[in-house]
């Protein structure tokens, strides 16, 4: 039987939508192999999170709250998951692909000395154990892989796993302990930056706008790109020519080095198509392209596609769905 850890992610006690999705994954280990999963939360005023969580489908919905963890710095998190995994017997530990997972994950994989694989899109039950895919080579390879060691982490594409359907019966929360003076101290939290926005994030927005590399300074992208986005009530993002160029923050860019979406419909203003955008946002249902250059390869993969100047189209496309 399979014992499950899944990590939830939440931002100043505002739970991520992606942490249904590797709940999703967890219930589906669990219905495979049998067993069940425990969420583990971590930060500081936890209540609203863990009360969203509580009809995931888990054993327990586990809170590790504690002031010395309102900001996730890495090694604070992991000693803390790697002792909740010895204190549960977790054999497998799950989270979201995210920056949060990213920076947190493999940390807490190395105390355990357990094996990792990030980006996975699928997995399998066998009688050798289970089976993942995960993508490589910015989507264009899929590899099927097995984790030795009796600890596995991984960390999900939320795309490809949906949330689990909610239970009747709410999971019970369970305090952590945690003891302050064993946590590590190796980094301080200095300061946060943050830029106010009534736009939704990328990662769970419905309709996300991106711009690419012909807007040509960030009045334009924000006039353009922003200007339809607030349209319709959608995200917005950025290739990473426009980030190199200082152009859009780099908390904006979709792609292979950036954030991987998967909304209903992408809009891609002046984005050439090259591979690595490509790969942060090819499970999108309907993609829509603006480019003036008929050959873009961003048009072989759109399911719409207008040949058009954006400093004249995109104006006009703002007018209409204004009228």
């Amino acid at each position: 039987m399979q014992k499950i850890l899944v990590i939830a992610e939440q931002d100043q006690g505002q739970l991520k939508l992606a942490s249904f999705s590797a709940a999703g994954f967890a219930a589906q280990v669990s219905a495979g192999r049998g067993g069940s999963f425990d969420i583990l939360l971590l930060g500081s005023g936890l209540g609203a999170a863990a009360e969203a969580l509580r009809h995931a489908g888990a054993a327990a919905v586990l809170c590790a709250d504690h002031p010395d963890l309102a900001h996730p710095l890495a090694d604070r998190y992991a000693q803390v998951i790697a002792d909740t995994v010895r204190a549960r017997g977790a054999t497998l530990v799950v989270a979201a692909t995210s920056t949060f997972s990213k920076d947190i994950l493999p940390r807490a994989a190395a105390l355990l000395d357990a094996g990792m694989l990030s980006d996975v899109i699928g997995v399998e039950a066998g009688a050798a154990g289970l089976t993942f895919r995960r993508v490589m080579f910015a989507g264009n390879v899929v590899a099927t892989v097995q984790l030795d060691g009796d600890i596995k982490f991984v960390a999900v594409r939320s795309s490809a796993f949906a949330a689990p359907a909610p239970t009747a019966a709410p999971s019970p929360v369970e305090a952590v302990a945690v003891d302050a003076a064993k946590l590590p101290r190796l980094a301080t939290f200095l300061g946060r930056e943050t830029k106010a926005s009534a736009r939704p994030d990328a990662t769970e927005a419905r309709i996300i706008v991106s711009g690419g590399r012909a807007l040509k300074n960030t009045e334009d992208f924000e006039r353009l790109v922003g200007g339809l986005a607030d349209v319709l009530g959608a995200a917005v993002g950025s290739s990473r020519a426009l980030v190199d160029a200082g152009i859009t923050a780099n908390s904006l860019q979709i792609g292979q080095t950036g954030k991987i979406v998967a909304p209903d419909l992408y809009i891609a203003v002046g984005i050439s198509g090259a591979i690595q955008h490509m790969a942060g946002m090819k499970d999108t249902k309907v993609i829509a392209a603006i480019n003036k250059d008929a050959e873009a390869p961003i048009f072989e993969v759109a399911d719409y596609g207008l040949v058009a100047d954006v400093y004249e189209a995109v104006p006009e496309l703002i007018q209409k769905l204004r009228q």
